[in-house]
């Protein structure tokens, strides 16, 4: 029952598409802005944050916004008394703002992550990560995506 409803679904959001104007349907692709800076605000309890400590490595033109390879490094000794406690990854354009997050702790070794990520449009990426003296340090990233996940055109 569920893939009739699925199939049935798709197949009116194909008609609905086809009789769409370029025009119309250009305007429905364009990516609006999500609330990142109001999600950030939550997150750091309205919290400074402060440039630096943070390194923040993504591609600054992506041909693919479906696999973009994405490192965060902070400075950190990583002892029991000072460590990178969570990092942060936010864009302002992807359906959801917050892309991921990682908890850390002072047995972690080295405060770095790398892993790949979607980008729906060209965007900045911010990376912020809450030390364990509960500061928070950032950095931010405007990567250009030639060909959108999610979004593309058939």
């Amino acid at each position: 029952m569920r893939s009739r409803r699925r199939f049935l679904s798709a197949a009116g959001g194909l008609a609905a598409a086809a009789l769409l104007s370029p025009r119309a349907s250009a305007q429905l692709t364009r990516t609006p802005l999500n609330n990142m800076p109001e999600i950030i605000r939550r997150l750091t309890g309205g919290a400074t944050i402060t440039a630096g400590r943070v390194k923040l490595e993504v591609p600054p033109l992506v041909e693919n916004g479906h696999l973009v390879p994405l490192s965060v490094t902070v400075e950190s000794p990583m002892t029991a008394s000072d460590y990178v406690s969570e990092i942060h990854v936010f864009t302002d354009k992807n359906p959801l703002p917050e892309m991921i997050s990682f908890h850390l702790g002072p047995r972690a070794g080295r405060a770095s992550i790398a892993t790949r990520v979607r980008l729906a449009d060209t965007e900045n990426v911010v990376a912020i990560a809450r030390m364990s003296d509960g500061s928070y340090w950032s950095d931010t990233a405007f990567v250009i995506v030639t060909m959108a996940a999610c979004l593309e055109e058939l």
